[in-house]
């Protein structure tokens, strides 16, 4: 701690041999700085004050049929933008100060000054925004503030209405084009129902249990049919002459084949059986038909080789009406038989049916998904152009926020800045510190040896003793005059800029 006191007091001893240049230094630097401060131009500042009420009646009546615009966000944006180039490019047309810049150059000087130049002051929690501008014309500085207040209130809702229109004319382009996908959709399933009508009026349905039913009916008239030509075959055999009976009616048929008939007749309940299970291409089936076939014609060549007991008996009522019993079982079997015919091109069709209508049916859902979601985006632009239109006439009136100059722009009759006792306080600081800095740097420049402990640090040898200096009356007179020289300057320099400084604020 001794050694930091001595080094100190080595330095306050040094900066006091060279006080003179610090006066020097400092009235030199005081001058200057004072005549610097009288010089600098007066620059008077032009503010404004608004009031932005963004609290609408028409924000909970509409706030259910469109988007109620956020108005609160929407100012606190255009506060941010307010200093932004587009903005500070038609503020200097407004105010005329692009006829002084006759270069590109000198254009981004006037921008970039009056970017620096201009503040603004408030926030979105109170909604008063200041706008302030300094320059050293005050008609010029009034102008920028009053221009820059129309670009603040006039911005935002030019922006917003140029925002909303933009949305309108892209909603109307996207509702065009889903207005083609329409039609085009509506043509493709109208032509597809068309093409189909067949099927997709039945669609539906259901094929299977049709298919089922008709193969039953089919079998049924099979059946039916196999019947009919059996009993039709039976009368054939009695006309023939197998079941032939002579003249009298008492007396049952005189030719017959016990043995055939029995095992035809149980062949033909076999090949019922059979049909039933399976088609007319069985195997079985087949072997079944061509052996009721082959005993058939056995029966019939058996029949010819006998001769008729009677000569007269084709001409026996018997016969005519076994003759109209035939021709009533011909008749039948032809009706069973187109019956079968019907029902088998039934089975066919439905066949068919059952094979193409899951197709159709795909072809049908999608179709209809498309247009469904044509439709539906179709309807939900028309909805969102209403509301865009809504909004942006909701966004551009002026019901949604009123701007209210709290304070208009205006100029003080004083100029603002230069703060000059500010500025004269501050160079007369400077000047002292400066004088201190300037005896300083001539101690360490001009070094010598003030202290002991000076010369000890710089020889590093130790000190023995010291001589005292004995001042004589002259010089000690002489001493107190330069003593009191000293004390006069640094007064008068204070005095001095003390004075200046009262003047100026006596003035203001």
């Amino acid at each position: 701690m001794e050694e930091q006191i001595a080094q100190l007091v080595s330095h306050l001893k040094g900066i006091w041999k060279y006080r003179w240049h610090a006066v020097a230094t400092a009235w030199i630097v005081a001058v200057a700085g004072g005549i610097a401060v009288f010089l600098m131009p007066d620059k008077y500042q032009a503010s404004a004050r608004v009031y932005v009420d963004t609290q609408s009646i028409l924000k909970p009546l509409l706030s259910g049929m469109t988007s109620v615009p956020n108005v609160e966000q929407q100012v606190a944006i255009m506060s941010r933008t307010l200093l932004s180039r587009p903005n500070l490019e038609r503020l200097v047309r407004m105010v005329d100060l692009d006829v002084k810049a006759k270069t590109p150059k000198e254009q981004e000087a006037i921008i970039d000054k009056l970017s620096n130049d201009i503040t603004l002051g408030g926030n979105a929690r109170d909604n008063i925004y200041t706008l302030a501008y300094s320059n050293r014309d005050p008609r010029l500085a009034k102008e920028v503030v009053r221009s820059l207040l129309t670009i603040f209130v006039e911005g935002g809702i030019g922006d917003k209405k140029k925002e909303s229109e933009k949305a309108v004319n892209f909603i109307e382009e996207q509702i065009k084009m889903y207005e083609d996908k329409l039609i085009a959709a509506e043509n493709a399933l109208k032509d597809f129902k068309l093409k189909n009508s067949g099927l997709v009026s039945r669609q539906g349905g259901d094929y299977g249990a049709k298919l089922f039913e008709a193969t039953e009916n089919l079998n049924q008239a099979k059946l039916e049919l196999r019947e009919a030509e059996q009993a039709r075959n039976a009368i054939k055999r009695q006309i023939s002459g197998d079941d032939a009976q002579g003249a009298d009616s008492t007396v049952t048929p005189a030719i017959a084949n016990a043995e055939i008939d029995s095992r035809i007749q149980a062949l033909n309940k076999n090949l019922d059986s059979l049909q039933m299970q399976y088609t007319d291409e069985h195997p079985d089936i087949v072997s079944t038909k061509r052996l009721i076939a082959q005993l058939e014609a056995r029966k019939l060549e058996e029949a010819k080789t006998k001769k008729p007991a009677d000569p007269g008996i084709n001409y026996s009522p018997m016969l005519q009406q076994l003759n109209v019993s035939l021709a009533a079982a011909e008749a039948k079997v032809a009706s069973m038989r187109a019956r079968v015919e019907e029902y088998a091109a039934r089975v066919n069709h439905l066949k068919a049916l059952n094979v193409a209508m899951p197709e159709v049916e795909a072809q049908l859902a999608q179709l209809n998904r498309d247009y469904q979601i044509n439709k539906d985006n179709y309807e939900k632009l028309l909805g969102r152009r209403e509301a865009a239109k809504l909004s942006g006439e909701l966004t551009a009136t002026t019901e949604m926020m009123t701007f209210r100059v709290v304070d208009p722009p205006m100029v003080p009759l004083k100029p603002s800045a230069p703060n000059r006792p500010l500025l004269l306080a501050g160079v007369l600081l400077g000047s002292l510190l400066a004088g201190v800095g300037a005896a300083f740097l001539m101690s360490r420049v001009r070094p010598t040896f003030v202290t002991q402990y000076s010369l000890r640090e710089a020889t590093g040898l130790p000190i023995l003793g010291a001589v005292a200096m004995h001042w004589t009356e002259q010089e000690k007179a002489r001493r107190r005059k330069g003593l009191h020289a000293f004390s006069l300057a640094c007064m008068l320099l204070v005095v001095l800029y003390s004075g200046l400084i009262s003047t100026i604020m006596l003035k203001a």
